[in-house]
């Protein structure tokens, strides 16, 4: 086989455990490896008949559904580009996605035609398919797929060949596209594998978008790599979720704070046969006591970890085992990954000291497509990824996180970089400045507010605000309050000083 990356992991898993089932989503629907296998190689025929090959872009927008994975594995065999793109962002920075990772072939869910008919046009994109069985007499791709030769293609791909572009948002305003090897993902799996203890024996409920790289590079590909079952669900309810959880006997669940919180506030909760649940993980922000204390009350801990879209995305895990002992901590690095502390010359801090977190493995990605000084720049001079967080190392080499340098905010799972909100409101009419920060929220974790200044006579409210941003941007990222305020401290060089804002609106 000349494809070393993800392409030929259908045929393994084919020709391993052909029987086994794979995946199990809707009202009871299954499909086994030797089947997901076969959809796998007519989509990726049928890709190839319209000319995509190595290299070619080919952006997915859907709710999690096997099309997903088929076109994912699809463009590995051809070694074409994946590009998930996220269901809540808004049509202007969709547009933007497929212009900058020169997509030339989108595939989507019928229900989100109208979000990308400009991004369509604007990317002069070829070949448009939809998802499942079609609309209004346009064939989907099950029909198309189907139509499509079977037999297996075997592109001459590397782990260092660029497998999917995932979009991150930028400190600049606009959405980076980080590239992520095949031997990213690959690696990536690998270390859940060794310190999540994964097993063929495995049911994973995917409640979370497979879009989003924790998703993706934590929970489908290990899962895949190692041959255990996944059931996908189009979206998160709680009820629903718990129901899944006793009828298939799962034994992995990831999510983000937020999501454990509904589960455990849902009224099913108490009734619910949890005990299959061996492996629960949860990333975004620290898991509350309060939740810690609402499931090791039926018998469950959580594994904690931190990492982003650029690590693909693990960088430190933290072993069930020591959540109270460790409470507060990220973790040890993954298995296959390395993590170290410098301050702001670059220089190796002592154990203990704050500094910027850095990482270095095979997981880490390779840049960012198409900006060869924000490559540069996230890089150190000998090759470790500069994270943009503050944070330290404890005797024990467990990491804690202090800060984000960059300002990220984490609502519920999302990322929201405040500098694409800020460059919206400062073209508000009547604002003069602005600040986005994060404020505590319980169901959330946070919730970006807007503080800003405004001109004379100038009235901007929070309903104003969100009404001129929303089609604009994903409506996560609206601001959830706008205050305005006489003015925004700054230092001495102009630089508004965040932390005193967050300190006097509340943030923890």
């Amino acid at each position: 086989m000349h494809n070393h990356g993800l392409g030929s992991w259908m045929a393994k898993r084919r020709l391993k455990t052909p029987d086994k089932t794979a995946l199990v989503f809707g009202e009871g629907d299954s499909l086994t490896y030797r089947e997901l296998a076969d959809r796998v190689d007519r989509t990726a025929a049928l890709l190839a008949a319209r000319g995509i090959g190595k290299g070619d872009s080919v952006a997915y927008l859907g709710e999690n559904s096997p099309a997903f994975l088929q076109t994912l594995f699809a463009c590995a065999q051809l070694g074409a580009v994946f590009v998930p793109l996220n269901t809540r962002l808004a049509p202007p920075e969709i547009t933007h996605m497929l212009i900058d990772s020169g997509t030339r072939a989108l595939i989507h869910d019928a229900e989100f035609a109208d979000r990308v008919a400009d991004g369509v046009e604007a990317a002069r994109i070829p070949h448009v398919l939809l998802t499942g069985p079609g609309a209004a007499g346009i064939p989907g791709l099950d029909e198309l797929a189907e139509a499509a030769p079977a037999g297996h293609l075997d592109a001459k791909i590397t782990l260092d060949d660029p497998m999917a572009i995932v979009y991150t948002s930028g400190t600049t305003g606009k959405p980076k596209g980080a590239v992520l090897s095949h031997g990213n993902l690959t690696w990536c799996a690998l270390n859940c594998i060794v310190d999540y203890d994964l097993t063929s024996d495995d049911v994973a409920l995917m409640i979370s978008p497979l879009f989003h790289v924790a998703s993706l590079g934590m929970g489908a590909m290990p899962v895949i790599m190692k041959g255990a079952t996944m059931v996908l669900e189009k979206g998160f309810e709680a009820g629903r979720a718990l129901e899944l959880i006793e009828r298939h006997g799962v034994t992995m669940l990831a999510g983000v704070p937020t999501t454990y919180q509904l589960l455990a506030d849902h009224p099913s909760w108490a009734s619910t046969d949890v005990s299959s649940l061996q492996k629960l993980t949860c990333g975004g922000s620290a898991v509350p006591t309060r939740i810690l204390n609402a499931y090791e009350d039926r018998g469950l801990r959580f594994s904690q970890g931190y990492g982003m879209t650029e690590t693909s995305p693990g960088a430190t895990a933290l072993a069930a085992d020591m959540t109270r002992v460790k409470q507060g901590s990220v973790g040890l690095p993954h298995f296959f990954t390395e993590v170290r502390i410098a301050d702001e010359n670059g220089d190796m801090v002592p154990r203990g000291t704050v500094g910027e977190v850095e990482v270095s493995g095979p997981n880490v990605f390779l840049g960012y497509h198409g900006l060869p000084e924000a490559t540069a720049t996230a890089f150190t001079d000998d090759g470790w990824f500069r994270s943009g967080d503050l944070g330290y190392l404890d005797a024990d080499g467990y990491l804690y996180i202090a800060d984000r340098l960059k300002d990220m905010i984490i609502s519920g799972g999302e990322n929201i970089y405040p500098a694409e909100v800020e460059n919206l409101i400062n073209d508000i009419e009547g604002v003069s400045g602005v600040a986005v920060i994060g404020v505590p929220d319980e169901r959330w974790g946070e919730v970006p507010w807007a503080v800003v200044t405004v001109r004379d006579d100038a009235e901007v409210t929070t309903e104003h605000v969100r009404a001129q941003l929303d089609g604009v941007l994903a409506r996560y990222k609206l601001p959830k309050n706008v205050v305005v305020v006489e003015e925004l401290p700054r230092t001495a060089s102009g630089k508004v000083r965040k932390a005193d804002l967050r300190a006097r609106f509340g943030r923890r």
